[in-house]
C-alpha cells in the first residue's frame, strides 16, 4: 500500500445527503492508507452523522452560518481564525475538498497544505485554490465515482513518488458504512416499542424536504398510504425535521390510515438506526432518503430538479423513481418542467414499494 499520507482531511461540510455520497471515498482514503490520521470538515449539525466512524479518526467543526458572520462579528472573526490556526498547526499532508466551493476550497488553501485535491468543474472558482484539478468524464457522472476518482489521483501521485509497494494500491471499490451505536439503538427501540412496534416491522415516509420542489404532493403520499397498508398491514412512520411535522399532519389528515408523526423526535444517529431497520422507506430526494440508500435498505427514492445520474442510489437503480434519470449529462439541476417530481403517479411508486417488500 501507498505509505506517502499520514495527515488527511477531507472538507465536506454539508449537505446530509451529499456527506453519505462522500462516505466511500473516506473508506477508500482508509483503506489505502490505514495508519493515517483522517480529518473531516463538517457542519455540527451533521457530524454525529460521523460518531464511532471507524475510518476516521476526528471531526473538525464548521460552523458556516456563524463563521459567515466574521466580518463584522468580532467572536466569529476570533471562531475564524481559530479554525484557520488549527488547520495550520495539522499540517495536513494532502486536502481533498469534496464541496467545490470558494468557501471551503479556501479553507483548504489556508490550511497551508501543499497538496489540495478538488474538482476542475468547482464553482464560485473554487478550482484556483487546488494544486491538483480532476476532470470529471462520463466514466464518473456519479458523485460516488467523481469522489473516488479524486481519490485515485492522490494515489497515483503517491505512487509517482515511487512509493508503491510490492502489493500495489487497492482498488476503490465503493463502501458506505454507517455505524449504528447500540445505546442509539436502544433509544429507538423504546421509542418504537411506545407504538406497539419492532424493528423491522414498518414503514418509513420521508415526505418533507428543505426545498420545495422537490416534494411529492402530500395527497400522494396519502394515497400510496392507504394502498400500502391495504395490501400489507404494516405500520406507517413519518419523519422529518420539527418544522415538517405540518407536512405530516396534512398527510394524516388525507387518509384513515394510522400514520406515526416521528417529526422532531429522532436525533440524527436515532433516525440512522431507525431507517436501517426499516421493511421500506418512501422518500422524497433528501437526507434520510440517501442514509437510507447508503444503508441498503428496501426503498423508493423520487427525484425531481436535481440530476439522478449524479446522486441516485448508488448501484441500486430499482429504488429510483425519476424522469429521464440518465439522459441529463452533467448537469446539476433541470429545469425542464417534465422533471418535476409532481409527474411522478401513485402507480409508479406504489409498483416500486411492492417490488422492494416482495422483490
Amino acid at each position: 500500500m501507498p505509505t506517502g499520507l499520514r495527515n488527511i482531511l477531507i472538507i465536506k461540510p454539508s449537505a446530509l445527503g451529499d456527506v453519505v455520497l462522500a462516505l466511500p471515498a473516506l473508506s477508500a482514503l482508509r483503506r489505502n492508507f490505514p495508519d493515517a490520521k483522517i480529518s473531516w470538515l463538517i457542519r455540527p449539525e451533521f457530524a454525529p452523522l460521523l460518531e464511532n466512524h471507524p475510518h476516521l479518526t476526528e471531526v473538525i467543526p464548521f460552523d458556516r452560518k456563524f463563521l459567515g458572520k466574521a466580518w463584522y462579528h468580532p467572536k466569529a472573526f476570533v471562531a475564524l481564525v481559530s479554525l484557520t490556526r488549527r488547520l495550520r498547526r495539522s499540517k495536513f499532508d494532502a486536502v481533498f475538498d469534496l464541496q467545490g466551493l470558494f468557501r471551503t476550497a479556501c479553507l483548504a488553501w489556508l490550511s497551508g497544505c501543499k497538496k489540495r485535491f478538488g474538482m476542475a468543474n468547482a464553482r464560485e472558482h473554487a478550482h484556483l485554490f487546488y494544486t491538483h484539478k480532476i476532470e470529471q468524464g462520463h466514466d464518473c457522472i456519479h458523485l460516488v465515482d467523481y469522489y473516488l476518482k479524486i481519490i485515485e489521483a492522490a494515489l497515483q501521485k503517491t505512487e509517482d513518488r515511487g512509493q508503491k509497494t510490492e502489493n500495489g494500491r487497492q482498488k476503490s471499490k465503493p463502501i458506505f458504512l454507517l455505524p449504528v451505536n447500540p445505546h442509539i439503538r436502544d433509544s429507538v427501540s423504546n421509542l418504537l416499542a411506545g407504538h406497539n412496534i419492532k424493528f423491522g416491522e414498518y414503514i418509513v415516509f420521508v415526505p418533507g424536504s428543505t426545498h420545495h420542489g422537490k416534494c411529492w404532493p402530500v395527497e400522494r403520499f396519502a394515497a400510496l398510504a392507504d394502498r400500502i397498508s391495504s395490501r400489507f398491514s404494516l405500520p406507517i412512520i413519518a419523519v422529518g425535521t420539527e418544522a415538517e411535522s405540518s407536512i405530516i399532519e396534512a398527510i394524516k389528515d388525507l387518509t384513515d390510515v394510522h400514520i406515526i408523526n416521528f417529526a422532531g423526535q429522532t436525533s440524527l444517529t436515532e433516525l440512522v438506526a431507525l431507517l436501517k431497520d426499516a421493511k421500506l422507506v418512501v422518500s422524497n430526494d433528501t437526507g434520510p432518503g440517501h442514509i437510507a440508500a447508503a444503508l441498503g435498505t428496501p426503498l423508493v427514492l423520487m427525484y425531481s430538479w436535481s440530476n439522478p445520474a449524479r446522486i441516485a442510489p448508488y448501484g441500486r437503480s430499482e429504488c429510483m423513481v425519476a424522469r429521464e434519470p440518465y439522459s441529463r449529462g452533467f448537469e446539476i439541476k433541470s429545469i425542464d418542467a417534465k422533471h418535476s417530481v409532481k409527474n411522478i403517479t401513485v402507480d409508479e411508486v406504489y409498483q416500486k414499494a411492492c417490488e422492494q417488500i416482495n422483490p
